[in-house]
């Protein structure tokens, strides 16, 4: 059980707190020893340089001594000079000799002649090395010469040397107090960038805080976006338009669940007060005949209603077409021309169709749709007027199909609604019902319009209503069934 849980710990993402702690963390570990190792080579670097200029100052003052030398000068004396060249030098040493390693002038340990036998030295100039003797480290100068009479007349190497174990010793400690600073430089700027995490995280979790207030019952909530960082303002808008979504969606549902209870309620009612009345007393065979035949009829509007309902869920839900087929457009209006053909008539309505055109789509959701445009013109258009379907197509915007019939002109507040369920602009003339009397024609016509892609839209002046179809120019590549 704890492996379980451990392996489902170790899944879990990270929270952004701890990834840009981490991300500090990491940053200063790298950031902070490279500029220690630069310090350190520089200040290193810094020693040798003051160690290369001291010793280089007592190389020309030696040679200023040697080029003043004179046949009549005591050596002891030349010693002296010598020996007073060092004096200030921080333990400077000095040591002359010929190339057969005679030595000329040697002052007090450390014994350079070791060194100057041992080493192969750059005779062609003056040259600085590290050296190590009893224990101590010494950095030493040493450089080739012509013959100076009188002190000799075969050239002659001069080693000069300097101890730098004072330096590094400060170098040591130095490094110990700077690489302890740097260890805790690094904790520090962890934990000053955990602090500031979650100071910086303080908006979201406020944001976080408002959107846990918010209930089905506090849908009109909103997130303030000029209260918030600019990062994540975005953020505020993109929750504020999703909410302003679900607050419609939430509505409209509301409203759904409201007039499905309506539109059930009514042959519910019809049908529990006819049985009521024919249980009331004894009847004749005719008479429960007649009261069956009468609920016959609110069982097949409720069948219908709950059809035409699910017919709506699968359309919304569905995210393609699968039976598509190429269709003839004047095909499929005039098979509906037909099939309204008669109740047309007895309305003393005319049915007339303009234009051509080949689109892709599944042939009986199109036909459901057109179909339902078309009953709800004719219910609409009074005698003697004329319903026309118009098909027109471009280029650019696909095929256009317009059903138009006069009558009297909608009122413009009522156009966006008349594709919502269950919408009438006229409960007693039941607009919008499309051919089912219910309000769901339209709503039907909507979604199918919009499963292939297109869009439907109606406009209502000077005593004509039109239903403006819009489908995409038909795709080539699709496969046909």
């Amino acid at each position: 059980m704890l492996r379980v849980r451990l392996e489902r710990l170790l899944r879990r993402p990270f929270s952004l707190a701890l990834r840009l702690t981490l991300l500090f963390g990491v940053t200063a570990a790298i950031v902070f020893p490279v500029f220690g190792w630069v310090i350190s080579q520089s200040m290193e670097h810094h020693f040798v340089t003051q160690d290369t200029d001291e010793l280089k100052v007592i190389v020309h003052a030696v040679e200023e001594v040697l080029s003043d030398i004179r046949g009549t000068d005591d050596p002891d004396q030349l010693a002296q000079r010598l020996d007073d060249i060092l004096v200030g030098h921080h333990n400077a040493s000095l040591y002359i000799a010929t190339q057969d390693n005679r030595t000329l002038f040697a002052s007090p340990a450390p014994d350079l002649s070791n060194i100057i036998k041992t080493a192969e030295w750059d005779t062609s100039g003056e040259s600085v090395h590290r050296w190590h003797d009893a224990g101590t480290s010494y950095t030493i100068m040493v450089k080739s010469m012509d013959g100076r009479e009188p002190i000799t007349d075969q050239p002659f190497i001069l080693a000069v040397a300097v101890p730098f174990d004072d330096h590094q010793h400060f170098l040591a400690a130095f490094r110990r107090t700077l690489w302890l600073m740097i260890a805790s430089s690094i904790i520090v700027m962890g934990l000053m960038g955990w602090v500031a995490v979650r100071q910086g995280h303080a908006p979201l979790h406020d944001i976080v805080a408002r959107i846990r207030r918010i209930s089905a019952n506090e849908l009109n909530a909103r997130l303030p976006p000029e209260g918030v960082p600019h990062e994540l303002r975005d953020l505020a808008v993109a929750f504020n338009d999703m909410l302003q979504r679900v607050d419609a969606a939430f509505h409209q549902l509301s409203n759904f669940n409201a007039d499905i209870a309506h539109e059930l309620r009514t042959p519910v009612t019809n049908l529990m007060t006819q049985t009521q009345v024919v249980l009331s007393r004894a009847r004749t065979i005719d008479e429960y005949r007649e009261i069956l035949y009468s609920n016959m009829e609110e069982y097949e509007r409720m069948a219908q209603m709950v059809g035409d309902m699910l017919f709506l869920s699968q359309t919304d839900n569905r995210s393609r077409i699968e039976h598509v087929e190429r269709l003839d457009l004047v095909d499929e209006v005039r098979a509906l021309f037909d099939y309204y053909e008669g109740w047309a008539e007895e309305r003393g309505v005319a049915l007339e169709l303009e234009g051509t055109a080949t689109i892709t789509g599944d042939r009986l959701m199109l036909r459901r749709a057109l179909g339902n445009l078309l009953s709800n013109a004719i219910r609409h258009t009074p005698a003697g007027g004329i319903v026309r379907v118009i098909i027109t197509t471009s280029d650019g915007d696909g095929t256009h199909i317009v059903v138009e019939n006069p009558g009297s002109e909608i009122p413009p507040e009522h156009l966006p609604k008349l594709f919502d369920r269950f919408y009438r602009v006229d409960a007693s003339r039941q607009r919008g019902g499309g051919d089912d009397g219910i309000g769901l024609g339209l709503a039907i016509a909507k979604s199918i319009i919009t499963a292939h892609g297109g869009e439907v839209s109606v406009a209502s002046t000077a005593g004509m209503t039109s239903f403006r179809i819009t489908l995409p120019a038909p795709d080539r590549d699709r496969t046909e069934n």
